[in-house]
């Protein structure tokens, strides 16, 4: 059984900067961060598989940066020149043997 616990959320203006941040029990293969805006459907943001490799979705492509620590199983999303709409709850997600997901932070831009 692997937890995920981020951290990292909160309230900053539009144009600003966020870390959010990823702890995991365990070691896990592929990671992810979704989100859910209000009203609107979960959706993948970024993934960075066992290899490093990535991707974004259009919507954050050089905005946002995933990492991801192996020493210390902590999965990272650096997000830079923040929007309104990328206001929502952020979901941590890792696979190992199954699918993970954490409890999710808020993150809100304001205008």
């Amino acid at each position: 059984q692997v937890q995920l616990v981020e951290s990292g959320g909160g309230l900053v203006q539009a144009g600003g900067s966020l870390r959010l941040a990823c702890a995991a029990s365990l070691g896990v293969v592929n990671m992810a961060w979704h989100r859910q805006a209000p009203g609107k459907q979960r959706e993948l943001v970024a993934f960075i598989n066992d290899l490093g490799g990535t991707y974004y979705a259009d919507s954050v492509k050089g905005r946002f940066t995933i990492s991801r620590d192996r020493v210390k199983n902590t999965l990272y999303l650096q997000m830079n020149s923040l929007k309104p709409e990328d206001t929502g709850v952020y979901y941590c997600y890792g696979r190992k043997n199954g699918d993970y997901w954490g409890q999710g932070t808020q993150v809100t831009i304001s205008s």
